[in-house]
């Protein structure tokens, strides 16, 4: 339903996951009897997670940990690792930085030009540890870079950016064409972003595994107020989750809708999923980890751009281990540790078993959910407040 803005222009009201609730089902459940396992490709992966392709949460060492506790993590093939054989040393330069500093220090920290050699021996030490690599490039050089990661034995190929389109158009260049690019890869791949219908359904027909959902919701993102450009996550969840069944109705493909950013806690996670997702991609509550190459501090893939930074490097503190924060336990109340119980016990409430049979749960626009009855918590910064 559209909503008058002006007598010139109409749009749809969006809503974000801060908007919307999980309506208990006439059935409970036992968590031990849900299943929150999923199938990427080729692989099945036990955990409906992936660790975001940015430098304050990924390095080799965390994709491992992620990776042996049953989830994916995404190396950013364009970031710190692969561009200093010390990529410590720039890690600990960034959290050094004051906040008037930051931006400029970064933009100078990745001038440092990309190390093909650098790309071979990250994505073999994640290999060698034995569990499945998945990195990260940019449409503009994916074709540059795609054939070294290959060949240093990549399993699962992400072309992201700040918006992905199937129908690129450049007057200064060959754009790249997804389609017949994808058709080429060896290995499965996953794309994105995107916020909308028609986005989805078009990289969907790319032949991808996974379309990555969300435009600007992240915790270090600023695309929404540089550009303008964005649409709340729980919208473009569902908008995509429609493309997907569309798709499946055209084709018979299953293509995993992957919700992007702009969760922080396990109910957060739920709800994406509960909008149709099928798995998250989350950066911020993961750079919250004792193991996380940020020292502390987070930041996206856009906070460098030479000329038009489109994001911030913001402070998230340490609260746990990376296990604790992915499973548990959790010693705080909050959700930002466990998060997989988190998500876990959302669908045993409602009965569900399975992700994909939790996607057709009742949600409701509930804008009060967070703060109804919490004035105590919020008075005292405890609990949600």
């Amino acid at each position: 339903m559209e909503i008058e803005i002006g007598r010139g222009k109409r749009g749809r009201r969006a809503f974000g996951l801060d908007d919307i609730a999980i309506v208990p089902s006439r059935r409970t459940r036992d968590p031990q009897d849900v299943d929150m396992g999923w199938q990427l490709g080729p692989y099945q992966l036990d955990l409906p997670l992936l660790a975001s392709a940015m430098d304050g949460v990924v390095s080799p060492r965390t994709a491992i940990g992620l990776g042996r506790l049953g989830g994916l993590a995404v190396l950013n093939l364009e970031g710190i690792q692969t561009r200093y054989e010390d990529p410590d040393k720039q890690l600990e330069r960034i959290a050094s930085f004051s906040r008037e500093e930051a931006t400029r220090g970064l933009q100078e920290i990745y001038r440092e030009p990309i190390k093909p050699e650098l790309i071979t021996q990250r994505i073999r030490e994640i290999k060698d540890a034995g569990v499945l690599c998945a990195a990260s490039l940019t449409p503009q050089r994916v074709q540059q870079h795609v054939q070294v990661a290959l060949d240093a034995g990549l399993d699962v190929m992400v072309i992201q950016g700040t918006v992905v389109s199937a129908e690129h158009v450049s007057s200064v260049g060959e754009p790249l064409n997804l389609k017949r690019f994808i058709a080429d890869l060896p290995v499965p791949c996953i794309v994105g972003g995107c916020a909308s219908y028609s986005t989805a359904l078009h990289l969907m027909r790319t032949g991808a595994v996974g379309v990555l959902v969300g435009v600007g919701p992240g915790a270090a993102c600023t695309t929404r107020q540089v550009i303008g450009v964005g649409v709340p996550q729980a919208t473009a969840i569902a908008d995509a989750a429609g493309a997907r069944m569309q798709h499946l109705l055209d084709t018979g493909q299953y293509v995993n809708v992957i919700a992007d950013g702009g969760m922080s806690y396990g109910g957060d996670l739920a709800k994406a999923v509960a909008c149709g997702a099928d798995a998250v991609m989350i950066g911020s509550p993961l750079a919250k980890a004792a193991e996380a190459p940020g020292l502390g501090f987070h930041w996206g893939m856009a906070t460098f751009h030479p000329e038009l930074p489109r994001g911030t490097r913001v402070r998230t503190g340490t609260i746990g281990t990376l296990e604790e924060i992915v499973l548990g336990p959790a010693a705080e109340n909050d959700g930002a540790l466990n998060l997989m119980g988190g998500l876990r016990n959302a669908m045993a409430t409602c009965g569900y078993e399975s992700i994909q049979s939790f996607q057709k749960c009742e949600v409701m626009i509930a804008p009060a959910l967070k703060t109804e009855g919490k004035k105590l918590q919020a008075a005292q910064s405890v609990g949600m407040g």
